[in-house]
């Protein structure tokens, strides 16, 4: 039996999801791969369309656009970064600073495909801000704000900040990847303006971890 995804706004413009981690976002290649958010969705709101996605691994609020016009219009607020996406993660360590800012250009890692790399010379920009929230026993809690929205983006940044997510499978050390079952990564928060009527959308998922 699948799951019902559960639903944080719905109106008759768009749908906010709430993703387990694990679940893909869209379908994969073949039909083992055919169950995803975007599909659960589409069972309650068969006019659903994929605005932007989340990493199979990472939990968290994915919108989507019920129509192609509305499916336009967010997703030119989306590459106009006219909205703000927030995140929660617990990395293996704990930053001296409170906070700070990740700038280190990111591209494909083509030859170990689905992993990014920092590369100076090919990379496009890339943005990350963090915060901490708490401090614990070896690692701490970060408030993470992707200003860019790369690929893997807040994986690749806090890795080569020191300070992997704990369970990252991809960028991890072997013990930081064991350390949690799952990847300690969530996105907690989307703001935008409404796409019909710009009335100010403000929706919040608190992690699991």
């Amino acid at each position: 039996m699948v799951t019902p995804p559960a639903i944080v706004f719905a109106d008759d413009a768009l749908v906010v999801a709430d993703k387990p981690a694990g679940l893909l976002a869209v379908p994969g290649r073949g039909p083992a791969k055919a169950d995803c958010l975007w599909a659960r969705v589409r069972r309650e709101f068969a006019d659903a369309l994929v605005v932007h996605r989340l990493d199979e691994a990472t939990s968290g609020l994915m919108v989507f656009a019920r129509g192609a016009a509305v499916q336009r219009a967010l997703s030119i607020a989306f590459a106009a970064r006219a909205v703000r996406k927030a995140y929660v993660a617990v990395v293996a360590g704990t930053p001296a600073a409170d906070h700070g800012e990740i700038d280190l250009p990111l591209v494909a890692d083509w030859p170990n495909r689905p992993r990014q790399i920092v590369d100076a010379a090919r990379g496009k920009p890339s943005l990350t801000r963090w915060r901490v929230l708490a401090r614990g026993e070896g690692t701490a809690r970060l408030a993470l704000e992707p200003v860019t929205g790369r690929s893997h983006q807040l994986r690749v940044h806090l890795a080569a900040l020191g300070h992997p997510i704990v369970g990252d499978r991809l960028y991890a050390p072997p013990a930081v990847a064991a350390a949690a079952p799952r990847l300690l990564l969530h996105a907690s928060a989307l703001a935008f303006a409404h796409p019909l009527h710009g009335t100010p959308v403000d929706v919040a998922s608190a992690p699991a971890f």
